[in-house]
């Protein structure tokens, strides 16, 4: 059984890799902002309160979205494993996620975080941006993006260094490559925490 984290800027390819890690380990992946779409979609309470939000284009405040995290780890096909994509981002979060796990005596086994080159990123988003046509995907727009990115995520990526459970992993390259390295090293973190 695998718990685990993925984080890395955007253009990093955590979504790809999410899925390709989840089919070769058998987990569910879940990523915060599929479980927005499917409270809005249902009309939960949890929902309509995120849209609001979600409309007027601002952030979802922790304490929702905390309780959606909950809502979605108290289901049934998690209990074989997870992979969390988007949550935690603050340090709040982080304790949230803590005290939601230790509820079911658990705890994370691994995290990755995705690095890669600034410039590369920029590049990539910026012919993603062509190609789907997103014209609010500019230069400026994308380096802002990165910057908030580091912002956010410094003090949720230190804890989990400093609880050795964090392991870098270059995104760059060819698919199957990545992929071979976030599960190498996912292997040796949990190989070290046994």
């Amino acid at each position: 059984m695998t718990r685990m984290l993925i984080i890395g800027p955007p253009g990093s390819g955590k979504g790809t890799q999410a899925d390709r890690i989840c089919g070769v380990l058998g987990i569910v992946a879940i990523s915060t902002g599929d479980i927005f779409r499917a409270n809005v979609k249902g009309e939960t309470p949890l929902g309509i309160e995120a849209k609001k939000y979600m409309d007027n284009g601002d952030f979802v405040p922790d304490s929702v979205t905390n309780r959606m995290v909950r809502d979605r780890l108290a289901q049934s096909d998690v209990a074989e494993g997870f992979l969390l994509d988007g949550y935690p981002r603050t340090s709040p979060q982080v304790d949230e996620l803590d005290d939601i796990l230790g509820a079911a005596e658990a705890s994370l086994d691994v995290v990755v975080q995705l690095t890669a080159d600034d410039e590369e990123l920029v590049k990539r988003l910026l012919g993603r941006a062509v190609e789907t046509g997103r014209s609010d995907d500019t230069e400026a727009v994308i380096r802002h993006r990165l910057d908030l990115y580091r912002e956010q995520t410094e003090v949720v990526v230190s804890r989990y260094a400093e609880r050795g459970i964090l392991a870098k992993v270059d995104g760059l390259g060819e698919m199957d490559d990545v992929t071979a390295r976030i599960m190498d090293a996912i292997n040796k973190v949990k190989g070290e925490a046994a």
